[in-house]
């Protein structure tokens, strides 16, 4: 099966360009997530788990960057006049070791990035039975993953990527990963929505989660926007799903990271929901009564995102302004 749309060369020198200018962006997503993670905490305070996550996120972006900048060099400069085809006829040569490692990284990191979803909306919803279905996509994930990597591995030099063999493991590897994403994405921001809802009448503040909800799924269109065209273009086998592929690396990283600074940020001005009844300080400076507060709510967000805790009652106010990690 032949490709068309844009050329190889063309496509690889704009996928490396537009790939290079968005893992620009997510280095400075990174810097404000470590700073969120790590801002008056201390280290024993710091989320362990997705701190790892924020770093191979990181990691795994830039190893793939490293590799497309390479496989350019390779495929522009060392064997533009020795390889068979010239410059067009090395980025469609599937056998390529570089080739198969990016998409190798892309499978990594996308496997990654579904599995932290998955686990946020176990942690909110607090059921297993929720994440059946997501977990059963993701486990179709990796076997369809793994597939198509094993076949970019087994390939010969005159096989495309568009091939019948291996466009259906590719297909089916991008369906899934965008139903995983969405559905993942969607009974996530419903939960906080409806926990959201159910404490407004009880709510001391006009402090809300409706943030959090509107970035978790504006990092959820992203990410399945690129996708759903990346899958359009494998269909037609166009070319330009060798650019949609290189930005989907540091869009997913974006996709993380916008998440987490949003959450931080939340939980800062969210982390405890209290009020002094009215007119009580003037009583307690008079001495006529004991200090108390009425505590709404508690905002408790472990792992970014995880539950929202209403109490009606009163008692002492817990919250500590100055430890912004134990929420």
């Amino acid at each position: 099966m032949t490709s068309n749309g844009i050329p190889l060369d063309s496509a690889n020198v704009l996928s490396t360009s537009l790939e290079c200018i968005l893992y620009g962006f997510s280095v400075l997503m990174f810097m404000g997530t470590a700073c969120a993670l790590t801002y008056k905490c201390r280290i024993q305070d710091i989320n362990r788990p997705i701190a790892v996550v924020v770093i191979l996120l990181f990691i795994m972006s830039t190893a793939h960057i490293v590799v497309d900048i390479l496989r350019a060099e390779e495929g522009l400069v060392m064997y533009r006049d020795t390889f068979p085809g010239g410059p067009a006829g090395f980025f469609g040569d599937i056998t390529q070791k570089s080739y198969a490692t990016k998409h190798a990284l892309y499978l990594l990191q996308t496997l990654l990035a579904d599995g932290v979803v998955i686990y946020r909306c176990f942690v909110v919803w607090q059921s297993v039975w929720v994440i059946i279905v997501p977990s059963l996509l993701w486990c179709g994930s990796v076997v369809t993953g793994v597939a198509a990597n094993y076949f970019i591995a087994q390939a010969s030099s005159s096989e495309v990527i568009f091939a019948k063999s291996l466009g259906q493991w590719i297909t089916a590897f991008v369906v899934l990963t965008i139903t995983t994403n969405f559905l993942s994405s969607g009974l996530l921001a419903y939960r906080i929505w409806v926990i959201d809802r159910d404490s407004s009448t009880i709510r001391a503040t006009k402090s809300t989660m409706m943030p959090i909800v509107r970035v978790l799924m504006d990092a959820a269109v992203l990410y399945s926007a690129t996708l759903v065209t990346t899958l359009i273009c494998f269909l037609c086998s166009n070319n330009g799903e060798t650019v949609l592929i290189d930005m989907a690396m540091p869009i997913m990283s974006i996709a993380f990271y916008m998440v987490l600074i949003r959450v931080a940020i939340t939980r800062r001005t969210c982390s405890c929901l209290s009020t002094v009844l009215p007119g009580i300080t003037s009583e307690m400076e008079r001495g006529k009564l004991r200090p108390l507060q009425a505590h709404i709510c508690q905002l408790t967000l472990k792992d970014s995102i995880s539950s929202y805790e209403v109490w009606n009652e009163d008692r002492p106010s817990t919250c500590n302004a100055e430890s912004p990690c134990k929420v």
